[in-house]
């Protein structure tokens, strides 16, 4: 496989994804606010051009950047890429937005003669690394066809919603609604756990056979257990996302009590200071209302 891509934004995600078309072929250019970032990339096959440079001959730009401020900015701000880009090329954009935002860019796009596929990112920085995300993809069939190759080589499904933008952001809030829940009743749970003097590997053991699992729960509370905080998904994310999740909801006419409260858990451990580690921090709010100990705790 051939081809020319620039990917914006070499986070955890952002970074695997490159690699993952490094690695079948493509001649990826990289670009972040952090240049040891882009010196990674290049050292792993990337090549280090200009990404404006690099966008006039490119067919496919990734955008993996944190929000739709960022979005906007890095594709159609002042110095955005997508102006760089030829005709028929498209932009795949992974970023957790609004459906409704996702819509205007796409707009933006088509005036520029570019394709625009709506297709935020799921499964986790090693997933990516590994070329094996599932991609909730919505747009025009062109949009399909010019992103394909990448799509393959990043992606272990991609699940095909629909012709318009803004189907796979409505199907990333989705997710996220219940993957912030998941993470908050995971540390609840293991507050109270502790409030009850139980071991939390031993807990881990057993709910990890039991009902009560969940994905987010056998990922997220090893890190509690081992007291690593180390931001494989930030905190951060979260008043950000079930912000979206809460927003849609709100222009619905749809209450989302369950997204409300963990909301606040969140918005409380980045209140706290814990906004930049591991989400699975979120424990250490219910752990300080109580008084409790969590394990690393003195």
């Amino acid at each position: 496989m051939s081809g020319k891509a620039v990917v914006v934004g070499l986070g955890s995600m952002g970074m695997g994804m490159a690699k993952s078309l490094v690695r079948v072929g493509f001649d990826v250019t990289g670009a972040d606010i952090d240049r040891s970032r882009v010196e990674e990339l290049v050292e792993a096959g990337g090549s280090d051009r200009d990404p404006a440079q690099a966008a006039a001959d490119a067919e496919v730009l990734v955008c993996v950047v944190l929000n739709a401020t960022q979005s906007r900015e890095v594709l159609f701000g002042e110095a955005g890429l997508a102006r760089r880009l030829k005709p028929g090329a498209v932009i795949v954009a992974c970023a957790t937005v609004p459906p409704e935002f996702a819509r205007e860019m796409a707009a933006e796009a088509a005036a520029l003669e570019l394709v625009y596929l709506d297709a935020p990112i799921s499964g986790g920085a090693a997933k990516a690394a590994e070329g094996k995300l599932s991609i909730m993809a919505s747009g025009s069939e062109d949009a399909f066809a010019a992103a394909r190759p990448a799509l393959d080589a990043m992606a272990e499904t991609v699940h095909d919603l629909g012709r318009e933008a803004g189907a796979g952001s409505a199907m990333k809030a989705v997710n996220q609604l219940l993957a912030g829940v998941h993470i908050a009743a995971m540390g609840e749970a293991l507050a109270f756990a502790t409030a009850q003097g139980l071991d939390l590997s031993r807990v881990v053991d057993v709910i990890g056979v039991s009902a009560g699992n969940s994905w987010m729960f056998q990922n997220r509370a090893p890190h509690v257990v081992d007291n690593d905080y180390a931001p494989r998904s930030a905190v951060n994310i979260w008043p950000k996302d079930l912000g979206i999740v809460s927003e849609i909801a709100e222009g619905a006419g749809l209450p989302v009590p369950l997204t409300a409260a963990a909301l606040a858990q969140f918005r409380a451990a980045a209140e706290a200071g814990d906004g930049g580690v591991d989400d699975a921090a979120v424990v250490r709010v219910y752990a300080r209302a109580a008084g409790l100990k969590l394990p690393g705790d003195d």
